[in-house]
């Protein structure tokens, strides 16, 4: 099974770090959020079905670590292409993402421009 397919489903967001702040105010729903991912699109809901973020994702399990692009349909970073570094392992999925026109990040600290954001995947009712 490859990383795409590994990463179909809902996970529960259960980790947030932004700047170099571990758990700041978080405008796409803060740890508990629940991200639905099928193919290579992602809609980002709060308990109650509200939608914060969806967008589309471009994966590449080639590079180390492992890279993939955000790309937002709507907010802020509507449009910008996100660069971002993953890891995927079981039921954890963790990413560290840059503004758009920084590098990509590769190591899984926070410092200003860079957000990371950790998943734990979200049980079948």
């Amino acid at each position: 099974m490859n990383d795409l397919e590994r990463l179909q489903g809902t996970w529960t967001q259960s980790r947030f770090e932004e700047n170099g702040v571990i758990d700041p105010p978080d405008v796409h729903g803060g740890n508990g959020a629940i991200t639905t991912i099928e193919g290579n699109t992602f809609a980002v809901r709060l308990d109650d079905g509200e939608l914060l973020l969806a967008g589309r994702f471009i994966l590449d399990a080639s590079t180390t670590p492992r890279s993939i692009t955000w790309i937002d349909s709507m907010g802020d970073d509507a449009g910008k292409l996100l660069p971002a570094s993953y890891e995927l392992d079981g039921d954890s999925f963790v990413f560290i993402a840059g503004d758009e026109g920084m590098p990509r990040p590769v190591e899984f600290v926070t410092s200003p421009g860079l957000t990371l954001r950790g998943f734990v995947r979200r049980s079948a009712p």
